[in-house]
C-alpha cells in the first residue's frame, strides 16, 4: 500500500508542479495582452480551468497521498530534520497556489496591476522550493 501511496503522490506532485509552473506563465502574458480583448478572455477561462480543473484535485491528491505515507510509516518523522523541512516546503508552495487563485481573481476583475516582467520573477519561485524539496528528499542532509 504504501508502495503505491508514493506511485499517486509522485504523479500528482508532478500534475501539481505544471500548474505552478504554467499559471505563472498564463499570468505574464495576460499582463502584458491587456488592451487584446480576445485574447484576454480565452486567457481568463485558461487560468480558471488550469487552477479549478487540474490544480485543485492534484494539490489535494498530492497532500493526501504524502500524508497517508507518513501515516502508513510514522518512523518518516524520526529519520531526521529533512522531512519537517520537506513540509515546511510545501506549506510555501501551498501557500504561493493560493495566491495563485488570489492573483487569478484580481485579473478576472481586470484590476491586476502587475507587470509581465513581475510575473516572470514570481514564476521562479516554485523552481526554487522545487530544488530545494528534491534536494531534501534525494539527499536528505539533516
Amino acid at each position: 500500500m504504501y508502495l503505491w501511496l508514493k506511485v499517486i503522490h509522485i504523479v500528482f506532485v508532478i500534475s501539481w508542479m505544471a500548474v505552478l509552473f504554467y499559471l505563472p506563465r498564463l499570468f505574464v502574458y495576460h499582463a502584458e495582452n491587456k488592451d487584446n480583448e480576445g485574447f484576454v478572455k480565452v486567457v481568463k477561462i485558461m487560468e480558471k480551468k488550469l487552477f479549478y480543473v487540474i490544480g485543485v484535485p492534484a494539490f489535494v491528491l498530492t497532500v493526501v497521498s504524502g500524508l497517508g505515507m507518513i501515516y502508513l510509516n510514522p518512523s518518516l518523522l524520526t529519520s531526521g530534520g529533512w522531512l519537517h523541512a520537506k513540509i515546511f516546503l510545501v506549506v510555501l508552495l501551498s501557500a504561493f497556489f493560493f495566491h495563485n487563485e488570489y492573483v487569478r481573481r484580481k485579473f478576472l476583475k481586470d484590476q491586476c496591476n502587475k507587470s509581465g516582467k513581475f510575473f516572470r520573477l514570481y514564476n521562479e519561485i516554485p523552481t526554487v522550493i522545487l530544488i530545494l524539496i528534491v534536494i531534501l528528499v534525494v539527499v536528505r542532509p539533516f
